[in-house]
């Protein structure tokens, strides 16, 4: 209800959703946690799902030992469903985790335009072999990258679907690195290859949530209250991440989830009371007067658009 009400003060024009699972280190003794070998401790092992805005459209607390895409339809479908009606152009990234069958036709059948990642394997390798060549002469210093695309159709696939294959080769690396993605977007390949990396904002957004809001620490006994602390956290990051994108003048948008909880929101202040008046005294280092001054005219602005709005 939030991110739709910021909707409807700033219309999106695109839609692009990245899925992304995460860890949330436990002492072991948490119900539902366990040891996971991939990050090699007793953990949770939550899946989220934000917008191409930094909002946190949909979290969801699982089990240590569950695979990354596990329950995935539980997080993404609610999502997708929100939007259907939208008339906009729609987007999906995903990891390798997330290359399932199932995952590319319900995406198609939603008309949306994905790019996820492919796992290397000896088949795909076949088609690009005429590129596994190391290049003649002596390597520069920029990474030599080539890019090729063909259609294929995996044994658990029902039809064939374009792949998008990256090549790249390093100074001083005896083998090629090499990447796949599976995709129905009609770009070129690079286009495609570049999209795709943008997805690398979403892990940031991870950890951010991490550092400045703790979302980690889920330190309850049952499972329950440790999903419900998780979506209280998703509610407090989200509170973040609009005053972030709503009512931050231009010199701050680039500040992080932290900063703005150490220079905005957890700063001291001395407070000297009179008859009619409280002032709070804060020094300029963090945030000058006029920055601050700013930021409360925007949220004012918000405010009033916010009691214009019928409930």
């Amino acid at each position: 209800m939030w991110i739709d009400r910021v909707h409807e003060r700033c219309a999106l024009d695109k839609l692009i959703l990245d899925l992304d699972s995460s860890v949330s280190e436990t002492d072991g003794r948490q119900e539902g946690s366990a040891y996971n070998g991939h990050f090699e401790c007793t953990c949770y092992h939550p899946i989220f799902c934000f917008n191409h805005l930094g909002d946190l459209e949909r979290v969801l607390l699982r089990n240590g030992n569950v695979a990354s895409a596990a329950d995935w339809h539980w997080v993404l479908e609610p999502v997708v469903a929100r939007y259907r009606d939208l008339d906009i152009l729609k987007y999906f990234r995903g990891d390798a985790a997330f290359a399932i069958p199932e995952l590319y036709v319900f995406l198609e059948a939603e008309r949306y335009l994905y790019a996820i990642r492919l796992k290397s394997n000896a088949v795909l390798e076949r088609h690009i072999q005429h590129l596994l060549t190391r290049p003649a002469g002596r390597p520069p210093k920029k990474p030599v990258v080539r890019y090729h695309n063909f259609m294929c159709q995996a044994g658990s696939w029902g039809r064939e679907r374009r792949v998008v294959a990256r090549v790249e080769w390093h100074q001083g690396e005896l083998f090629p690195r090499v990447g796949f993605i599976v995709t129905n977007l009609p770009w070129r390949s690079k286009r495609v290859t570049r999209f795709y990396n943008q997805r690398g904002t979403a892990e940031q957004w991870i950890k951010e949530g991490k550092n400045a809001i703790k979302w980690t620490k889920l330190s309850c006994h049952d499972f329950v209250d440790n999903q419900v602390h998780l979506q209280l956290f998703a509610l407090a990051y989200n509170l973040g991440n609009f005053l972030r994108r709503l009512a931050l003048p231009r010199p701050m948008k680039h500040w992080t989830m932290t900063m703005l909880r150490e220079k905005l929101i957890k700063i001291g202040a001395k407070v000297v009371a009179h008859s009619r008046y409280v002032f709070f005294q804060m020094a300029e280092v963090a945030v000058p007067r006029k920055l601050c001054a700013a930021i409360l005219e925007r949220i004012q602005r918000l405010r009033t658009v916010a009691s214009m709005v019928p409930s």
